[in-house]
Parts: structure tokens; sequence; C-alpha cells
């Protein structure tokens, strides 16, 4: 049997990082986002529900933030106490071992997603919804109780539920993979995407501008291995060779080395390497050396002649070709070629996924039945893998409606029952469909909206600045991960749509307006025009920003920019078409009315006062060192 209690301890308390960074970075943003005065107010949100009994309206809108009244609370501490409590939860867990238990992750993941419920366009993304699905996952990863399942080797429903794991990861990496593709974007076609990817990032890191200006081959190099990284090592996570496995881990948690020093993801690299512990096994962190054996060798020369087959199939399809210092690469198969194989291919990689998830639960049943001892443990083993095997194949079912979906062949043959099964926990984003950055944006420069306020509307207009986006040309781009600015990611969004699409950017605007001070903290104070009074007017322009050339590297100036023009006009906060159009969707302030317990609030007010004395990547990291300065200190004792 093998052993993955080690595994299985180190991944809880990874998972229970990347909730305390997730809930911190929520917390830090829930009055300028979500506050009576924010940009879009939950209480408006949730005030939009016309039923009247407790269990409509959970059933209208699923969140536990509909007992705020119960409490003693309005909705904007109330989201104040689910974050504070989440991070509490999740730096236990993060400290000590013992309380990373079932009901431990059932909390974390019900306040999460209590706080998305109410997240607008501020969760629009699919990083929110990967970190519901694999906490869920960590559900069937964790144990019941502490000291539960102790045993040397762990349970035999760890096989299965790190299979689970392993199964996301999959499907994640390989969704992104084949959408580059099936979405027809030349730049993926012709490998040139990269030339162009570290200048489009949402929020580019402070090295991205010396990788855009890497010599393009190596550029092409990075499409290639990027591909082969989410559309063909996924499939060997599945090998039953632990050598491959371990290859394939080494291999993956380059790629989000990569990712991390060239972009800000939030949490996402964090939870995919968290995820990627699944790959591995009790052994791979302190087991002895095993002799050399005849099956040892033969597992190394299994895991060689894998990879080569892998790299001779890369050199083939991407026509790999050494010409003098400079590896030349193209693709070597037609888009009629792609669509043939992956219209096979999506349903006989289901077929494979489920015969693997098969092998798993028959190994572990077989060590339930054979190798635990004591007829009470027995019974509970078993009892337990029956359980876990039954949730597996329910959600194994539920995700090949997605994976199905990539293609209209494979698609038309979901039965209307697993279609179904998906529904219900899609609505519980236990399960999901992804798939961001199919199609390379900003090819011919980023857009980016630019917001001025001025006195008067003859001018002079002055520039607000963002403390995670591009704006001042001279300023480069902090390190931000993995800490989510969820408005300077929502601005990148934006540009590429009309603000009369984009109804929060106008309530953004209005907030401006009349000063609020809970949405200025989201921005740059230190180099904001109007941090002591408001402007009377403000205004979008949209420029196209391009990075300088690498000949200007000794020069200040990060950034090239053209204004492109308009995009939205001048409004003041008491202008009739700015008033008219928030009116209509509800996002206009409402008084605050402060229906809350005096002894909540001072408790509530006093630690975000002292929260917000410290910059939010500084607040993260604060506290993560502090739970590694309590987890030494135990350690020495």
């Amino acid at each position: 049997m093998i052993s993955f209690r080690y595994t299985r301890n180190l991944f809880l308390r990874a998972f229970c990082i990347v909730y305390l960074f997730a809930f911190i970075s929520f917390y830090i943003q829930i009055p300028g986002l979500y506050g009576d005065h924010g940009i879009l107010p939950a209480k408006s949100l949730l005030e939009n529900s016309k039923h009247k009994t407790l269990s409509a309206k959970v059933h209208y809108q699923p969140t536990l933030l509909w007992l705020a009244p119960y409490l003693g609370l309005d909705v904007n501490y109330a989201m104040d106490v689910l974050a504070l409590l989440g991070s509490f939860l999740a730096f236990t867990g993060f400290i000590s071992q013992k309380f990373c238990t079932i009901p431990l992750f059932a909390g974390l993941w019900s306040l999460y997603f209590s706080l998305y419920q109410v997240g607008q366009v501020f969760v629009s993304n699919n990083y929110d919804e990967f970190l519901l699905e694999a906490g869920f996952l960590a559900l069937l990863v964790a144990p019941l109780l502490p000291g539960r399942r102790k045993g040397s080797k762990g349970s035999p429903s760890d096989s299965i539920s790190f299979w689970l794991v392993r199964w996301l990861l999959f499907r994640f990496l390989l969704t992104c993979g084949l959408l580059k593709f099936i979405s027809g974007c030349p730049k993926w076609w012709n490998l040139s995407a990269f030339s162009y990817y570290f200048e489009s990032l949402p929020l580019p890191s402070p090295l991205s501008w010396y990788f855009h200006h890497i010599p393009v081959w190596y550029l092409k190099l990075f499409a290639v291995i990027a591909n082969v990284c989410e559309i063909g090592l996924p499939f060997l996570f599945f090998v039953p060779i632990r050598a491959v496995r371990i290859t394939s881990f080494i291999i993956q948690i380059f790629l989000q080395i990569s990712v991390v020093l060239t972009g800000n993801y939030n949490f996402t690299n964090l939870l995919m390497v968290t995820l990627l512990l699944s790959l591995l096994d009790d052994q791979f962190f302190y087991g002895r050396r095993k002799p050399f054996t005849k099956w040892t060798f033969i597992e190394k020369i299994v895991n060689i002649l894998i990879y080569g087959v892998v790299f001779l199939a890369v050199v083939k399809l991407y026509s790999l070709k050494l010409n003098g210092t400079i590896i030349e690469s193209n693709l070597d198969f037609s888009k009629d070629q792609f669509e043939f194989v992956l219209k096979q291919g999506l349903t006989i990689t289901i077929y494979l996924g489920l015969l693997s998830l098969g092998v798993s639960i028959l190994r572990a049943l077989s060590i339930s039945l054979f190798d635990v001892q004591g007829s009470g443990s027995k019974l509970f083993t078993i009892i337990s893998t029956i359980l876990y095997s039954a949730i597996a194949l329910l959600l194994f079912c539920a995700s090949t409606v997605p994976l199905a979906s990539l293609h209209s062949t494979s698609n038309s043959t979901v039965h209307p029952s697993v279609r179904t099964v998906y529904n219900r926990l899609h609505k519980l984003h236990a399960v999901n469909q992804y798939g961001l950055f199919n199609k390379m944006v900003g090819v011919d420069g980023r857009p980016e909206i630019i917001l001025e306020g001025s006195e008067n509307v003859e001018g002079p207009w002055l520039e607000y600045n963002f403390l995670y986006k591009p704006g001042n040309v001279n300023h480069s781009l902090p390190f931000v991960a993995p800490y989510s600015p969820r408005l300077d990611w929502q601005m990148f969004w934006a540009a590429y749509s009309s603000y009369e699409k984009q109804p929060w950017i106008l309530s953004f605007a209005h907030r401006l307006l009349t000063g609020r001070p809970e949405v200025l903290v989201l921005l740059d104070k230190h180099h904001s025009p109007f941090s002591q009074k408001p402007p009377k007017y403000i205004r979008a322009a949209l420029y196209k920003y391009t990075y300088s050339s690498w000949s200007q590297r000794s020069q200040p100036s990060w950034w090239v920019r053209q204004r492109v023009g308009e995009y939205f006009p001048a409004y003041t906060k008491d202008s009739p078409a700015l008033v008219d159009y928030l009116k209509a969707r509800n996002l206009l302030p409402t008084p605050t009315r402060h229906n809350v317990n005096p002894v909540w609030k001072q408790i509530l007010d006093g630690i975000r006062y002292i929260t917000g004395q410290l910059e939010a990547t500084l607040l993260l990291w604060s506290v993560f060192t502090a739970g590694c300065a309590i987890i030494t200190t135990y350690a020495k004792k």
C-alpha cells in the first residue's frame, strides 16, 4: 500500500495557506467593493430578493449573509465576520495539523462560497471557482477528526481522493490548453502568442518587461513548452509509475514558478502547486532510498522512454530544428487534423479517465478488505472506501460534461441525467468549466482606461493612479500575488468592453466624485491629485499601452502610450444621466443604518482600523510570517 499520510498533511496545510491569502485579500477590499458606499453594494444585491422566509432567501442566493440580522449585524459587518472567521480558521489549519479536519474545511468552503455569492463582477473569473472546486475536494482529502486516520500509511480512500485532485488538475490544464487552439487564435496557431503575452497580462510583474524583449525564437519555444505542459503532460498524471509522476511534478512546478515570476495571478499558482502535491507520495519526502532492484531499474528505464517519446513527439509536431544557435519551431499539424484528434480524443480521454478511476477504486477496496487489521477498523474502512468511491464516481461523471463540451460531437453524447447532475453540482461550484485567455488580446497594444478628474470641464485634467495596473508610464509594477486586487483586475477586462456594458465602472466613477474614502483606499493615495478633495468632473480616456523598446532600458519609462479616444464622457456627481443610470441599477449609495450590536461594531471597527495601517501585500505576508514563526517556535519545544 502506497503511503499518502505525510503528503496528505502537507497538502491540507498548504491548502490552508491558500485559503488564508484568499480570505485576507477579500477582507481588505470589502468596504470599497461591497460596502454601502462601495462600488457594488452587497446589501443592494440581497435586497433585490422578494422572498420573505429564510429558506426561500437561501434558495434564491445561498449565502450565510442571510443570518446577519439574527446575529445583530448588517450585511457589511457580516461580510467582515465571514472573511475574518475564514482567515482565522485557515490560520489555525496552517499552524497546526490537528485542526486540518473535515469540519474545518467544510467551514472554509462554506464561508468562501458565501462571500463568492455576493462578489458579482469582481469574482467573474475562473480562479475563485477553481478555489471552490478544489476546496470541495479538500473535504475528501481531510480526515474526519484529528487522529482518526493515523495509520502508518493513511487510509485506502486517500488514493481515491488524490485521484480526484489529479483529475481536477488534468481538466484545468487540458481545457486551458485546448481552448487556445479551439478558439482559432492565429497567435497560438503560429506560436507567436508570447510575443504579446507579457505585454498584455492583466497585471504584469516587474520582470514582464524583460521577458517581452527576449528573442522571438525563445518566445516561440515558450509557446511550445506551454502547449506541452497543458495538453500533453497532464495525461502522465495517471501513469501508475511514480517516477513518471514525479518527473511531471517537477516540470509543472517549473511552469508555475515561471508564471509567478512574469505575472500576478493572485493565489492561483500557489493553489496549483498545492494540487500538484497529489502527484507525490510519502516516500518522495522522507522515505528511505530503496535498494537498487530489477523493478527500480525498469521503472527508471520506462520513465526515460516515456519522456523520450514525448520529446520526439514534440520535435515532430512542432517541427523543432536547430539552425545554428537558434531553435526554429512551427506547428506541423493542420486545423483539420487537430479537429479530428479532438473529436475522437475527448471521448477516449473520458473513458480512460473512468478506467483509471476504476482501478484506483478497486485497489482501495482490495486494501480495505485484505490489508486492514481489526474487525471494527476494517468495517469502518470498508464503509468509508465505498462512500468515497461513490462520491468519486458522481464527481467524475459530472466533470465529463464541461470536458465533453469542448467539441460538439462529444457534447452530444452526454446523457441528460449526467448533465442534470453537473448543473446541480455547478450551482455549488463543486464542478466547473474552465478556460480564460483563450485568445491573445492586446496584440496591437494593451488598452487601458485612464480616469481623469478636474475642477473645470475645460481642464486641466489630472489622472488617478492605481496601485497595481499600468498607468504612469514611468512606474514599474510590483509583485502582487498572492494578493488579489479585484478592482485593478477588472479594469483590465473593462478596457475590452464599453462602459454601457460595465455598470460598475460608472458606479466607481460616482464614488470618486463623492470622495468615498473606502473606495479611494483601493487606489494609489500617494500619487493621487484628489486625495484631499474630490474633483467636480470625472471622465475616462482609453489609451493603448506598449512596452518601451529595449534600447530605452536605461530610461525611466516602462511604457509608451497613445490616446485612442474617450471611454466615457465627463460627469459630475449630480449629472442626471449618471444618477438615472445608477438608480435604474440600484447602485446609488443608500443612507447607512447601523443596526449593529455595539460590541460587534466596536470590535470589527477596531480590527479594520489596525489592518488598514498596512499595505495589502505587506499584511498578507505579515500574517504568513507570523504563522511560520509560531510553527517554528512549537517545533523547537
